[in-house]
């Protein structure tokens, strides 16, 4: 058995720019999630709040420690694993001579990389045969976004229920990809690093129909709800079919 540690982050924005926040999840050696953390950012853009919840994550696992990191953003992933070396040979400018976006948290990802052992994998977001980590990273992320709090177990609320993941588009034959390596191919010539992957988060599922939850969590009401128990989108987050739209954003 592996033992390198199995990961997820994700960031999220309502707007692009708009109210953001990041979110990290990590698994037990059964896959299961052990440990999560969410935190605002303000008004930011996506691609800010990916980059956070990547750097986040890593200053969560100590140096030395072997990670797969499963992330639904490309433009995160291939600004740490294939831009980057031509972005420093550059002097930190892009292909097109405009200095690299988000070059701060680029640089802080580059020191945290070199001190880990880390393999990315990219999963397609928003699936219902999507990778449980992300998703709950996603929802995580999300539900910060909209509160502007800080959440989970990484503050110190062992009992924190992990937020239930929302799957609300079919599956697609697309299968998840990984780069085994963090450095990839420096293959930045071409990359202008200033919105390579297009905005993707197109807001929570919205609509009265029922689900059965994947995972525990906390309805907008205050009261827990078992996996297994239907559940419905009650504004930004998921709870009790009778609670109502408490919490509409």
């Amino acid at each position: 058995m592996s033992d390198r540690i199995i990961a997820a982050c994700d960031g999220a924005a309502k707007g692009n720019p708009g109210p953001a926040a990041w979110a990290w999840v990590i698994a037990d050696v059964h896959g299961h999630p052990e440990r999560w953390e969410a935190g605002p950012l303000g008004r930011a853009t996506n691609n800010v709040g990916e980059l956070t919840a990547l750097q986040r994550l890593l200053e969560a696992v100590s140096p030395g420690t072997a990670v797969q990191v499963r992330m639904d953003s490309q433009y995160a992933m291939k600004a740490v694993t294939q831009w980057l070396p031509a972005w420093k040979r550059n002097g930190w400018k892009t292909a097109a001579g405009k200095p690299v976006a988000n070059r701060e948290l680029v640089e802080s990802i580059d020191v945290l990389l070199t001190e880990r052992d880390v393999e990315f994998r990219y999963v397609p977001a928003h699936r219902e045969d999507g990778d449980h980590l992300n998703a709950i990273a996603d929802q995580a992320a999300s539900d910060a976004a909209v509160s502007q709090e800080p959440a989970g177990t990484a503050l110190g609320h062992a009992s924190m229920p992990i937020p239930a993941p929302a799957r609300s588009t079919p599956a697609r034959s697309t299968p998840a990809r990984s780069t085994p390596a963090r450095r990839a191919s420096a293959g930045a010539s071409t990359a202008t690093g200033t919105g390579a992957a297009p905005a993707r988060k197109a807001g929570s599922a919205r609509g009265s129909a029922t689900i059965k939850a994947k995972f525990s969590g906390t309805c907008p009401c205050g009261k827990p709800y078992p996996a297994g128990e239907k559940i419905t989108k009650l504004g930004s987050r998921w709870g009790h079919p009778g609670c109502g739209g408490a919490d509409a954003e």
